[in-house]
Formats: C-alpha cells, sequence, structure tokens
C-alpha cells in the first residue's frame, strides 16, 4: 500500500510543483508590496523586508528554472 503512495508524494516535492509554489509566492509578494505602496504612511521596515524576500524568490526560481532547462547543445 505504501508503494501507491510513493509516485504522488514523489509529485508533491518535484522540482516542477516547487517551481509552481515559488512562483504563486512571488506573485503573492508582487501584489502586497503594490498594495502596500499605494497606503499612505506605509512601514518602510516591512516593505524593504517583503522586497527583499520577493528578490530572493525571483533568484531561487531563475536557479531552479536553470535546473530544469535542458542544456543546449553546443
Amino acid at each position: 500500500m505504501v508503494s501507491l503512495h510513493q509516485p504522488m508524494d514523489q509529485n508533491l516535492r518535484s522540482p516542477h510543483r516547487l517551481l509552481i509554489e515559488l512562483r504563486i509566492e512571488h506573485a503573492d509578494l508582487d501584489s502586497l508590496i503594490d498594495q502596500a505602496t499605494a497606503q499612505p504612511g506605509v512601514d518602510e521596515l516591512m516593505l524593504r523586508r517583503l522586497k527583499k524576500r520577493r528578490l530572493a524568490l525571483r533568484d531561487q526560481i531563475a536557479a531552479l528554472e536553470l535546473q530544469l532547462q535542458p542544456p543546449e547543445p553546443a
């Protein structure tokens, strides 16, 4: 019975799934940052932390995309 769940478990931890989750989180942060900058008196420290997290996510996404793309022939 455990072997029936193994493919599903592997799919939940797949690099493609992780990439999708990172892109969703990045989009959520984009929206949150846009909303925060539209508010008067925004907490600048919070905004900087959100932007830093968004940048880190972008770097993770780029690195994962490079891993998933097949290398181009020489």
